[in-house]
């Protein structure tokens, strides 16, 4: 069966189509690079993976709960339409939310595919060519590990969000390369790492944990990548032109902090839909995790010096200001170390099922 059929909406309803225009730019100095970003270069070239032997699919989805998470990540744990629902409408409601979340996660790393590819056509540098050249594969492959996800273990998929669809179709039309690291780079794959992060923390299925985990150390380059990029760029740009930056990142991070709701879940289960959401944006696990999806941007975006009054001020009024003191190297750091470690226990696995044999 086609993927086509696993959508809870026809796809005639949710096609979409962006028209762009794009400067394409070649660069003459091949020597000249910045040494980071060529280090961040060869990391990539070598942390290069498959999806379909790195990923031990044989692992099975429990279809009331697949990736074994709290009921506490249920957005409308502990309302009282929570606590009406019989245990099997309970365990639907777990599989649609998950399904929900993973589509997500599939739409924007193609989102990030087709921005990564822009911005191979569109940087001025050599060095920044060469890097996402390889997350041009890290994106490819992250598409096809979650479609894959879903497609033989949750068997269904839901369509882009209008918030999500919203986001990266400003991200992709904007012709300046600059736009497409902000909105892709920092913003979209800060808030991705975030969300990843929930699952590969806390999932008890390993097959769940794992694909979480490996797209994860791969995020964590594309996260320094833009930053090492931004960080030399910004500096030289007139006041007018940072404040125009600095206004997109305001709206965008109240836009990304607003939007989960999961309003086409309620619809698509039948239950009570304002009801759903007014429980969702008043439940406490919400709102934490509102303000841990900027645990990777925040230091990002004040590291690249996009830290005027605006932005400032926004993130005092979404209570994360302090998050600009977080080490965002030593997270990503941790990302690769996490993933690793991954590898690790699959080996132990492996020899453990061996000697049993």
């Amino acid at each position: 069966m086609t993927t086509m059929f696993r959508y809870t909406l026809p796809v005639q309803q949710t096609g979409w189509t962006v028209e762009s225009t794009s400067e394409t730019r070649f660069a003459w100095e091949y020597e000249d690079g910045r040494d980071k970003l060529l280090a961040l270069y060869d990391k990539g070239k070598k942390q290069q993976w498959d999806a379909a032997e790195r990923i031990d699919w044989s692992v099975d989805l429990d279809p009331d709960n697949p990736m074994g998470l709290d009921d506490r990540t249920v957005q409308i744990y502990g309302s009282a339409i929570w606590d009406r629902l019989p245990e099997k409408e309970k365990g639907r409601v777990r599989h649609h939310l998950q399904a929900q979340s993973i589509s997500q996660f599939m739409h924007g790393e193609q989102g990030a595919l087709i921005a990564t590819s822009k911005i191979v056509q569109t940087v001025p540098d050599i060095e920044s060519k060469f890097y996402a050249a390889t997350q041009v594969m890290d994106e490819a492959r992250h598409v096809e590990a979650y479609a894959r996800l879903l497609h033989e273990k949750f068997q269904l998929v839901y369509p882009i969000t209008p918030g999500l669809k919203a986001l990266l179709e400003s991200t992709l039309t904007d012709r300046r390369w600059d736009m497409t690291y902000l909105g892709m780079q920092i913003l979209i794959e800060g808030l991705a790492l975030a969300a990843f992060q929930r699952i590969r923390d806390t999932a008890s299925n390993p097959l769940a944990a794992a694909v979480n985990a490996y797209v994860m150390q791969d995020e964590a380059r594309h996260v320094a990548f833009g930053r090492l990029a931004l960080r030399d760029y910004y500096p030289r740009l007139s006041d007018a032109e940072r404040d125009e930056r600095e206004e997109f990142v305001v709206e965008a991070c109240y836009h990304m902090r607003d939007r989960f709701n999961q309003r086409e879940v309620w619809e698509n289960l039948g239950l009570p839909v304002e009801e759903c959401v007014r429980a969702t944006m008043q439940s406490d696990t919400m709102r934490q995790f509102r303000t841990r999806i900027f645990t990777r941007i925040v230091p990002t975006v004040k590291d690249i010096g996009l830290w005027g009054e605006r932005v400032r001020k926004a993130y005092g009024d979404m209570g994360v200001l302090d998050l600009a003191e977080v080490d965002s190297e030593m997270l990503l750091e941790k990302d690769n170390r996490v993933a690793e470690e991954f590898d690790a226990q699959r080996v132990v696995a492996s020899r453990l099922a061996d000697r049993s044999r």
